[in-house]
């Protein structure tokens, strides 16, 4: 009874700091935009992330996907909440002991060569420590913090109010199968088993791929709340860009992301949902440290076909064959105005791909480009009346902001258009599913749903 009152105070004082810090910034750009209200964005952003970093919990890593969409919050809060990914405030070293013990024993101590005091990097659901097993192998433990599963469903429950509450605000796009979507993903990524199959998937899929590393992890050192895993040396991008790379270091990096994204989504139908900067490393080589296998999604084959129908479609400016896509994809009802909005945000994201011709991923000079891309398009489906996306959109969507905005920092110029061409040049549905079911059942990954 005390341990069950005391979760509930702890989840009332949890939901209080949050929606205090979280309503206070509304309060802030509401004034600012509707009343011409200035205020100090900076400083305020900063207290923000200080709150949701140490939280721990899902609704930072909701921070986290908001900083890389355009328009969802003015820059100094994206900036700041940016940052949230690797610098959570870590659990202590007793917290440390009471969940090692719980998952491997009470002489867990005597499993490890060595064991770092102190953590290696934080996030929104577990801290890294450093460690050397009898083998020699030197590893990464993943311990997830205490009492997630809770603080995930208190979490959730906030986000759904949060977005009932938008809904009476905007009806440009209606979130109920988005919520359900992070509802699924968010509990799959409290199951360490999941995520180190997750991570055998993706060692398979990108196997022989140029530039790209990918963990192994360790089963026998592995549970639902205890993840171990190879360590990979390498260096954070926002430090290896502060190196001042060549031009030709920063497009093999981007290569390689490249790859690390698309290969697994043309050729498996998976997808990293997660691209944000602490997902991904650089080592010595130059090469790509592909981390953290938590938000994983897999998509039928007809879902990746329908991208690229939708391809196809802005290709040859046919809105026929873009109705089509979105139809394979699970957009209801939507009328051809709609068609003609959602395009616009179909031709920014495929331009690239459709230009066979060394650029960069964006070729407007204007940072705020994509920003005013996404401010159109939401005025349109609040003007025809707002759609309401498909499940499974999000993370694709998702992952190619997230990866778009890594590539305009890298300032990679490539051929992307070729290297999209080289991974679809024998696109197949029937041989995609194949393959899917063959991997996952392999790594033993669930079917997707």
């Amino acid at each position: 009874m005390a341990e069950h009152e005391g979760n509930i105070f702890g989840e009332m004082r949890r939901f209080a700091r949050t929606s205090g810090a979280v309503g206070g910034i509304a309060a802030r750009i509401a004034g600012e935009r509707v009343f011409g209200i200035r205020t100090d964005q900076a400083r305020h952003a900063q207290d923000l992330k200080q709150v949701l970093g140490g939280l721990k919990g899902p609704m930072m890593k909701v921070a986290q996907f908001l900083s890389t969409v355009p328009d969802v919050l003015p820059p100094e809060y994206a900036e700041q909440l940016a940052e949230l990914q690797a610098n959570a405030p870590p659990m202590g070293w007793a917290f440390v002991r009471r969940r090692m013990a719980g998952e491997l024993g009470a002489d867990w101590e005597q499993k490890f060569v060595s064991f770092s005091r102190e953590a290696a990097a934080a996030a929104s659901l577990g801290q890294v420590h450093r460690a050397t097993l009898p083998d020699g192998r030197l590893v990464a433990v993943k311990l997830q913090y205490p009492d997630m599963p809770s603080i995930i469903e208190s979490d959730l429950r906030q986000l759904k109010l949060a977005l009932a509450l938008y809904r009476r605000m905007d009806n440009a796009i209606v979130q109920d199968d988005i919520f359900v979507e992070v509802t699924e993903r968010l509990r799959e990524e409290l199951d360490y088993r999941r995520e180190a199959a997750q991570m055998r998937l993706y060692g398979a899929m990108l196997a022989g791929v140029p530039d790209v590393r990918v963990p192994e992890p360790v089963a026998e050192y592995t549970t639902g709340r205890l993840l171990t895993m190879q360590w990979l040396n390498g260096v954070g991008l926002k430090a290896w860009l502060e190196g001042n790379p060549s031009q030709e270091q920063r497009n093999r990096l981007a290569t390689a992301l490249f790859r690390a994204w698309y290969i697994p989504f043309y050729r498996y139908g998976v997808i990293h949902g997660d691209p944000h900067l602490g997902n991904y490393q650089v080592d010595a080589q130059g090469g790509l440290n592909l981390l953290d296998y938590g938000s994983i999604r897999v998509f039928p084959a007809k879902f990746v076909g329908g991208v690229l129908e939708l391809h196809a479609a802005v290709r040859d400016d046919d809105i026929h064959r873009a109705r089509h896509a979105y139809d394979i994809w699970g957009f209801k009802g939507i009328t051809d105005e709609q068609i003609l909005v959602l395009n616009d945000w179909a031709k920014f994201l495929y331009e690239p791909l459709l230009q066979d011709r060394v650029r960069p991923i964006q070729e407007d000079s204007d940072p705020q480009f994509g920003r005013a891309v996404a401010q159109k398009v939401h005025a349109g489906l609040q003007r025809t009346g707002g759609v309401r996306p498909p499940r499974e959109f999000m993370l694709m969507d998702r992952s190619a902001i997230g990866l778009g905005s890594v590539f305009l920092r890298l300032r990679a110029e490539l051929n992307w258009s070729r290297l999209f061409h080289e991974m679809v040049a024998d696109f197949d549905e029937q041989a995609l599913a194949a393959r899917q079911a063959a991997a996952l059942q392999a790594a033993g990954v669930p079917a997707a749903k």
